[in-house]
């Protein structure tokens, strides 16, 4: 995977030695303090040393009106700008409705990468290609737990019988030409995730699903490191933003960061294996 998007990606996880992605998912239900802005402000000032990206879910945004949007504006401006950001927008529609969101997230908000939805096929996809500086993140195995409706459906691809899931990451993979493509795989199905490695090797993942989902950190990390020890981008959120809910909201956040950037990085040294002799 070429081009501005990955450089940045690996400048940034090579600075802060770190394979964690902060989600900034603001819930006014959760937050110690009403500002979204404000809020996500604390929480990336006190978390971007510990980092190789944040990525905001635009529903939390879009779920506060004009506030929301506001909020998400100073969010991206408190980021810094050796830090990618990655939109969780999950987009996905007809060529020209494709093209629009592509625009929206990409030039307008300006953000480095997006989650996009690869339901329509490749149609639907390649509007978002066309940028091929920034990432392209495949909606693949999802982490909710109803995720096997139909991701687990076997269907018949090129001779062979494949959970649909499996169809869609090859085909991310086929999608890949400009090499900003990856994939979105959850944490909550580590046997899945190392299905999807071995079939995209090269391919970064975004694994959400630690923390307040429940997946496996360890399991994750093992299962999605490529052959050089990177390419899985791990993305907690609740776990990480509303560790503390009291006014120091942003230092329990920090210490939160800190222990599963640890971690991650603990169970990334066991996963090496020994050059031979």
């Amino acid at each position: 995977m070429n081009g501005t998007f990955v450089a940045k990606l690996k400048a940034a996880a090579e600075r802060s030695n770190s394979l964690l992605c902060v989600g900034l998912d603001p819930d006014p239900a959760l937050m110690p303090i009403a500002d979204a802005g404000e809020f996500n402000e604390a929480i990336v000032k006190a978390t971007a040393d510990l980092v190789c990206a944040f990525k905001p879910n635009l529903a939390f945004y879009e779920a506060m009106g004009e506030a929301g949007w506001a909020a998400l504006r100073r969010t991206l401006a408190a980021v810094p700008p050796h830090i990618p950001v990655i939109a969780d927008a999950k987009r996905g529609d007809i060529g020209n409705t494709a093209a629009a969101y592509a625009r929206a997230v990409f030039e307008v908000l300006g953000c480095d990468a997006m989650t996009v939805n690869p339901y329509g096929g490749e149609d639907a996809v390649e509007p978002f290609l066309e940028y091929a500086d920034r990432g392209v993140f495949v909606w693949c195995r999802s982490s909710n737990p109803s995720a096997g409706d139909f991701q687990d459906i076997v269907v018949e691809h090129e001779g062979e019988r494949r959970p649909l899931w499996q169809v869609v990451a090859l085909k991310a993979r086929e999608w890949n030409r400009a090499g900003n493509v990856g994939l979105v795989v959850g944490a909550t199905y580590p046997a899945q995730l190392a299905e999807a490695r071995a079939l995209c090797p090269e391919m970064p993942i975004l694994v959400p699903g630690v923390g307040v989902q429940a997946g496996s950190l360890r399991d994750a990390v093992r299962a999605g490191l490529d052959a050089a020890g990177g390419g899985v981008i791990i993305s907690a959120s609740r776990s990480v933003l509303y560790a503390s809910q009291d006014a120091e909201y942003a230092l329990g956040a920090r210490a939160a960061a800190l222990h599963l950037r640890d971690l991650i990085n603990r169970y990334r040294e066991e996963s090496e294996v020994p050059a031979e002799a």
